[in-house]
């Protein structure tokens, strides 16, 4: 193809992409006041049991509808994966040797579990954060929470956490292409316990030990899943290049 065709071809790909994520966002719409209702259920719970005023606060007229039109995308662009991530595909795949496709499925079909995954371990553990973060306000003090700043926090922690479930991922298709071995990812595992270790404690308030560890530890076994895979692959290539010696000497 010429780059005008490969242009007209992104453009094609582009324009279905974003009708998906319009039509996504329509339906978002109407299911944005269930996830509002999902996302005010920690802050009722601190109602509920310290006995004081917690709630969502709009700061201006127009912050009810700027925060529904933003949930509205977020479940838009959700909803719409599947279709703009094969748009994407399709736009690739063509330039693709058969190995590279075959490492791409691959990658897609582990990344894609693993990031929900992590997204649900972020929705998991944010009541606790929550619940520890407003537990140093004063008893006799209300909690006043800016709905769209309430919004953002809970939006990039679970990002954050579901993509940091895909990271091994990364580390097997580094192994794939021959960038690192499974004896350069065995030899930092102290290393990734440590940036591990940071990073949930980035995203978790440092009062909140609990929810620390139940962040860790999925991530830490995923690393060394990881590893495992990588041993695997190593293994079986170091076969391979055993018998294709034997064949040439042989020969």
């Amino acid at each position: 193809m010429s780059l005008g065709q490969h242009l007209l071809e992104l453009r094609k790909r582009l324009f279905v992409a974003a009708l998906a994520v319009i039509l996504g966002s329509v339906a978002g719409w109407f299911l944005s006041d269930l996830v509002l209702d999902f996302l005010r259920g920690p802050v009722q719970t601190i109602a509920d049991a310290g006995g004081r005023t917690a709630e969502l606060n709009y700061s201006n007229v127009t912050s009810g509808f700027d925060l529904k039109l933003q949930i509205s995308v977020t479940v838009g662009v959700i909803i719409s994966s599947p279709v703009w991530l094969y748009q994407v595909w399709a736009f690739v795949v063509p330039a693709l040797e058969r190995r590279e496709k075959l490492y791409a499925v691959g990658f897609v079909s582990a990344a894609l579990p693993l990031f929900l995954a992590g997204c649900a371990a972020g929705t998991f553990v944010l009541p606790n954060i929550v619940r520890v973060m407003t537990g140093f306000i004063a008893p006799e003090d209300a909690s006043i929470i800016e709905a769209k700043t309430y919004y953002d926090f809970v939006l990039k922690l679970v990002l954050a956490v579901g993509i940091a479930f895909v990271l091994p991922v990364f580390l097997v298709l580094l192994n794939f292409v021959g960038v690192v071995t499974a004896s350069q990812i065995l030899k930092g595992w102290r290393v990734a316990i440590l940036v591990i270790a940071l990073f949930t404690a980035i995203a978790t308030p440092a009062a909140d030990i609990f929810s620390m560890f139940l962040l860790m530890i999925p991530m830490i076994v995923l690393y060394f899943v990881a590893a495992g895979v990588a041993w695997l692959h190593d293994r079986r290539a170091a076969k391979r290049v055993a018998a294709l010696d034997a064949e040439l000497a042989a020969g």
